[in-house]
């Protein structure tokens, strides 16, 4: 290998290094996990998480980001050993956190790593996370978004409640769960424009509840959201065979001379089960589509229609509701898509529902844990 090789090596190395840091700090889990080789590990035994693939380690991402008010990393520089198409290295990094249960420290910390280069270029074929030191004591410090109509923090006991409506949520609050107080508000406006809502711990909860809502052989079409996938029950029902899952035959059926049969299939199911993109605190749901094909059914095509809908999906309004969708879910979509298909995504289609003109029809099962985009 020559010298420019080896300089080249390094600089994209280091450079693959920072894009883990950038894609931590940005709660960009599928980029996140595009930085490993397919079978590449994540180790943090000091958490302790073992995530081994591409998929583990994004949705072990998902589980952990989940949990932070807020989250600092800084990387420095340290060692890379080039031998071939492989290397070994560290890196050091400083990192402050708090978690939504009130954790918080400081830590310094090493990543000792494995690098392969592939036809992508180089890529983790290892991290180990490693704990140097830790300081537990309280952070004196609060994240912005704390202030600024979140619901917690120093600020929000004496703002008056409709100064901390009209303030426009900052991107980084649309990731952090609503509290308590906030999910009953929710649920209430719901049920005031028609929905049934229920209020859930998890997604493992609503996993089983879904059992509860949908009976068995019912015919259900699921939406492409990565709350289902996330969660387990977009698996439950496609593979299952608990259900007549439409998905698996829209799936099966060509697209170039079955486009009929498929918008019929996708219109006009017994169930839908979905996810939203935001829900917000006067009770209105907004679902966002590329393609618009599942809109139908959750619009009113289906007879009956579940949506599961993390915490962090609590918007105030619906123009709040709307720059989540561009500002939040479509970037993480955006990544997903590319990532998974080669190609980016696009808001073409949005669904507002206010209400459900028709009782019993439509339940929210709303999380009090963060899940999805």
């Amino acid at each position: 290998m020559n010298d420019f090789q080896a300089i080249a090596d390094r600089v994209e190395i280091e450079a693959l290094r920072g894009e883990f840091t950038d894609a931590v700090m940005m709660r960009d889990r599928p980029r996140l996990a595009s930085l490993f080789t397919p079978d590449g590990a994540l180790r943090m035994p000091d958490i302790p998480v073992e995530l081994v693939g591409r998929e583990e380690i994004r949705a072990g991402g998902e589980r952990l980001q989940s949990q932070w008010d807020f989250f600092v990393q800084t990387t420095h520089p340290g060692t890379i050993l080039l031998d071939g198409d492989t290397a070994t290295g560290r890196a050091y990094l400083q990192e402050l956190a708090r978690t939504l249960d009130g954790r918080q420290g400081l830590n310094y910390a090493v990543y000792h790593d494995r690098y392969q280069r592939t036809g992508e270029g180089w890529k983790f074929a290892e991290r180990v996370y490693e704990v140097r030191y830790l300081d537990t004591s309280p952070l004196a410090g609060t994240a912005p978004h704390a202030a600024r109509g979140s619901g917690t923090g120093p600020a929000a006991a004496t703002a008056d409640p409709e100064d901390v409506t009209d303030t426009p949520a900052p991107a980084a609050s649309f990731a952090a769960p609503a509290s308590a107080e906030r999910l009953e508000r929710v649920a209430a406006a719901l049920r005031a424009n028609g929905f049934a809502a229920e209020i859930l711990d998890d997604a493992a909860e609503a996993r089983a509840r879904i059992k509860d809502l949908v009976p068995e052989g019912a015919g259900v079409l699921t939406g492409a959201s990565e709350t289902l996938r996330l969660s387990g029950i977009d698996e439950d029902i496609n593979t299952g065979g608990r259900y007549d899952a439409i998905r698996p035959r829209i799936r099966a059926i060509d697209r170039a001379t079955g486009a009929d049969e498929i918008r019929r299939l996708a219109a006009g199911p017994e169930f839908v089960v979905n996810s939203v993109a935001a829900v917000t605190e006067t009770g209105s749901l907004v679902l966002a589509s590329g393609s618009g094909s599942q809109l139908p059914a959750n619009a009113g095509g289906a007879a009956h229609a579940v949506w599961i809908v993390g915490a962090q999906k609590v918007v105030p309004d619906l123009s709040t509701a709307l720059r989540r969708v561009e500002e939040h879910a479509l970037p993480m979509e955006n990544a997903r898509a590319r990532a998974v298909y080669g190609m980016p995504s696009a808001v073409n289609r949005l669904l507002i529902l206010n209400a459900e003109p028709r009782p019993g029809r439509g339940t929210v099962l709303l999380l009090r844990e963060a899940i999805g985009h």
